[in-house]
């Protein structure tokens, strides 16, 4: 059995990060790092899911995961996994829950440092580059090219609220609840999300950032966005095992096995 310090070692190694004192140049390294190394994807767990699971995968398989496959997650295993490493360096961090149209299916941290708060958010498929600063007096904005996101000064309740607009309309949103949670808390949402009608069992989705743009495939819509020039093309269902591997570094026989019982594509999206 692989000792924690060890599987922490190569989370780190796997980012590409030296460890060596804590600070908030640190901080941002490993955020920015993890959102650059880890995408947000649901190829992985479609493939769990054949093999029997219902939960997240343990640290082992997780970090396995990113190193064999250029898996990463979606935000319970990213964020969770992220939290988990913070606190192993010492950073004073916690996991939050956060609601969406329904309580507690989206989890992020908090991490106090200096003084002030900030969101780590590295699994909502949204370019976080960043600590997002909960001390706000006004509004903290992102954009990315057609799609922009914008972190609310903290309600009266400590709360925050995060929105994602696209083409300046407003599709998604959620709300970060400050107490402290323990991942068992989210067991049945986890669950849930394993469903044969649940969102990402549905649907494909893989995002991967870089420093100056992204490359997404959602369902078989494929969007490259770098330095202020974007590109979409529409592509066909048995071509995503390719993709995936040309784009993603995903081998293609994985992809191919993850997406096998995938029936219908939905439009989760915009439903």
């Amino acid at each position: 059995m692989t000792d924690h310090k060890t599987l922490f070692n190569k989370y780190l190694a796997l980012l590409e990060i030296d460890a060596s004192s804590l600070s908030l140049e640190l901080l941002r390294k490993i955020v920015k790092a993890h959102l650059i190394k880890v995408p947000f994807e649901n190829i992985s767990k479609l493939y769990y899911k054949q093999q029997g699971m219902n939960y997240i995968p343990n640290f082992l398989q997780y970090l396995d995961g990113i190193e064999k496959y250029n898996f990463g997650g979606t935000c319970y295993a990213n964020n969770y996994y992220l939290y988990l490493m913070l606190e192993h360096l010492g950073y004073d961090i916690k996991l939050c829950g956060a609601d969406m149209k329904y309580p507690d299916v989206h989890i992020i941290s908090i991490l106090k440092m200096d003084g002030r708060e900030f969101i780590i958010d590295g699994g909502y498929a949204a370019p976080f580059l960043e600590p997002l600063p909960r001390d706000l007096k006004v509004d903290y904005i992102i954009n990315s090219g057609n799609e922009k996101y914008i972190l609310k000064p903290m309600n009266s309740d400590g709360t925050s609220r995060l929105e994602q607009y696209y083409k300046e309309e407003l599709k998604h949103w959620y709300t970060a609840k400050p107490h402290p949670r323990k991942i068992d808390e989210f067991r049945k949402m986890i669950k849930d999300s394993y469903a044969d009608n649940a969102m990402f069992m549905n649907a494909l989705l893989i995002t991967r950032f870089f420093e100056n743009g992204a490359i997404v495939l959602r369902n078989l819509n494929l969007t490259e966005a770098f330095d202020g020039e974007t590109t979409a093309v529409k592509i066909l269902f048995e071509d995503v095992p390719g993709v995936a591997q040309e784009k993603f570094g995903m081998p293609a026989d994985i992809v191919k096995k993850a997406i096998s019982n995938l029936k219908e594509l939905k439009d989760t999206w915009n439903s």
